[in-house]
């Protein structure tokens, strides 16, 4: 069994959904796993990962919108504020997600479904610069 891990750096551009498939694919290349597992994982507390529909870009506008109606900027109850609004509400964002994601690896390729791709999700207003952690193991 062999493993390997890199950090991949993700700039965001504020609040949103960036796909970072192909990014995790390249690693999993330079890693060499053919079969397996790759996992990801987000070192941050205001932002998270999710396998979402890679296809329809509308299906990530709605989980974003909803994401946002759920947990609202502005409110009173928060005492968690001293970055700013989107504070306290990226972190429970955050908790209510993932930092990480597994995948099943098969030939060299993720086993993701058709219509699938890995995102990091950025949950502050202002962009970032994060930090990802893919690690493989197998064979």
């Amino acid at each position: 069994m062999s493993v390997f891990q890199s950090s991949l750096q993700i700039r965001t551009r504020g609040q949103g959904l960036n796909e970072i498939t192909e990014s995790v694919a390249a690693e999993l290349r330079r890693g060499g796993l053919r079969r397996g597992l790759v996992t990801v994982f987000c070192q941050h507390t205001s932002c998270s990962l999710v396998i979402m529909e890679n296809a329809d870009p509308s299906a990530r506008a709605d989980l974003e919108a909803w994401l946002n109606r759920l947990v609202p900027e502005n409110d009173p109850h928060f005492e968690h504020t001293l970055e700013g609004p989107d504070d306290m509400p990226s972190h429970i964002k955050m908790a209510l997600t993932r930092t990480s994601e597994t995948i099943p690896v098969a030939d060299g390729q993720m086993l993701l479904g058709t219509w699938q791709g890995i995102y990091l999700w950025e949950h502050r207003r202002h962009p970032h610069s994060r930090t990802v952690i893919v690690t493989g193991v197998g064979e």
